[in-house]
C-alpha cells in the first residue's frame, strides 16, 4: 500500500514538473518574440566572402604542409589585388531575401521592412534575389506579400525569384512578380486557383432541437454559415464571389506573364519546375544555391535577414518549442510507421 502511494505521489510530482516547464517554456517564448519584435536587427551576410574562405580552407587542407606557407602568401597578394580593382572599378550587388510562407504568409512584415531597406541603398544596376518556399494559403495575406515584391519593380531594381521546393497559389502569386523565375527541376509551381471550405453542423444541431439565430444587415453579409441553414442563393454568392476571386488572381498573373496562357494554365493544376518551364510559368530551371554561385562570379553578394536579438531567454524559447515540435513530429513518424493512420 505504502509503495502504491508513493508511485501515484511521484507520478503527481513529475507531471507538475513537466507542467511547469511548459509553462515556462510558453512564457519565454511569449516573451521573447514580444522583445525581438521592439528591437529587431538586421544581418548582412556577404556570401561571396564566406565561398572565398570556405574554398582557400579546402585548398589548404589538401595542400601538402611543406608549401601551405607559399599558398598562404598567394592568398595575401590575391586580396591586395582584389582591394586595388575594387577601388578602380564598382561591382554590382546582389542582395537575397528569403519569405518562408505558412498560412497566413506571416513573415509579411518583416520581409516588407527587409525590402524598405535595400530601396534606399540598393543601386540602378542591383539585384535582388528571393528565395521564396510557399505553398499559398489566404487571399488577402499573400496579396499584401505580393504587393511587397512589386515595389521592387517600382524602384527599377531587377528581381530573380528563385524556387527550390514550392511556390504555389499565394507562392506562385508572389513569384510572378519577379523578372525572372527560376525553379528547382522538382519544385511546385502553379496552382492558380481559389478554394474555400466551411463545414456547417446545422443538421446536427437541428438533430437536438438547437435553434441558431443569425441575424445580418445587408443582403449578402453572410452568405454560408458554420451553424445555421445554408440556401442555393447564399451558395450562388458565395461561388460568384470565389469565380471573382479567381478572376482577380488571373488578372494579376497574366500582367506580370504575359507570355503564359493564362487561360489554359489558370485551372487550379500544379506543375514541377522542367514541366512549367515549358508551359512559360517559369523561365529557367535551376537551383537557388548554383544560381547565387553563377552571380558571386561577377557581383558581391550579400543574404539580408532582418532577425531578433539572440538572448538568452529567446534561445531558450526557441529550444523549447522546437523541442516540442520534434517530439510531436517524431510521435507522428511513430504512428505512421506502426501503420495507426490505416486503421
Amino acid at each position: 500500500m505504502n509503495e502504491w502511494v508513493v508511485e501515484i505521489g511521484t507520478f503527481i510530482v513529475q507531471a507538475c514538473i513537466i507542467v511547469a516547464v511548459i509553462g515556462i517554456g510558453v512564457l519565454l517564448i511569449a516573451r521573447a518574440k514580444a522583445e525581438g519584435e521592439r528591437d529587431l536587427t538586421l544581418h548582412v551576410e556577404p556570401l561571396h566572402e564566406r565561398r572565398r574562405s570556405r574554398a582557400r580552407r579546402l585548398r589548404l587542407a589538401a595542400t601538402p604542409a611543406g608549401i601551405r606557407k607559399k599558398l598562404l602568401k598567394t592568398f595575401r597578394r590575391e586580396d591586395k589585388h582584389r582591394r586595388k580593382e575594387k577601388g578602380e572599378t564598382e561591382t554590382p550587388n546582389v542582395w537575397v531575401l528569403t519569405f518562408k510562407g505558412d498560412m497566413k504568409a506571416s513573415a509579411t512584415e518583416h520581409f516588407a521592412q527587409e525590402i524598405s531597406a535595400l530601396i534606399e541603398v540598393a543601386k540602378p544596376d542591383d539585384e535582388v534575389v528571393i528565395c521564396l518556399e510557399s505553398p499559398g494559403g489566404l487571399v488577402h495575406a499573400y496579396g499584401l506579400a505580393a504587393a511587397q515584391l512589386d515595389r521592387l519593380r517600382e524602384a527599377g531594381l531587377t528581381t530573380t525569384v528563385c524556387v527550390d521546393k514550392v511556390a504555389a497559389s499565394g507562392g506562385y502569386l508572389m513569384a510572378c512578380t519577379a523578372h525572372h523565375i527560376k525553379a528547382a527541376p522538382f519544385a511546385v509551381v502553379g496552382s492558380i486557383g481559389v478554394v474555400a471550405q466551411i463545414p456547417n453542423i446545422h443538421r446536427l444541431l437541428k438533430r437536438h432541437d438547437v435553434d441558431v439565430e443569425l441575424l445580418t444587415a445587408g443582403k449578402y453579409k453572410r452568405t454560408l454559415t458554420l451553424l445555421g441553414e445554408n440556401t442555393d442563393e447564399g451558395r450562388e454568392k458565395f461561388l460568384e464571389d470565389l469565380e471573382n476571386t479567381h478572376q482577380l488572381f488571373k488578372r494579376y498573373v497574366g500582367e506580370r506573364r504575359p507570355d503564359m496562357d493564362i487561360d489554359a494554365l489558370a485551372t487550379g493544376e500544379i506543375w514541377y519546375g522542367s514541366e512549367a518551364l515549358d508551359r512559360k510559368l517559369v523561365d529557367s530551371v535551376g537551383t537557388s544555391e548554383a544560381y547565387l554561385m553563377e552571380r558571386i562570379a561577377k557581383a558581391h553578394v550579400y543574404r539580408v535577414k532582418l532577425e531578433p536579438p539572440k538572448t538568452v531567454g529567446r534561445k531558450f524559447g526557441l529550444a523549447m518549442a522546437s523541442g516540442v515540435e520534434n517530439a510531436v513530429l517524431k510521435g507522428l513518424s511513430m504512428l505512421e510507421a506502426t501503420g495507426w493512420h490505416r486503421r
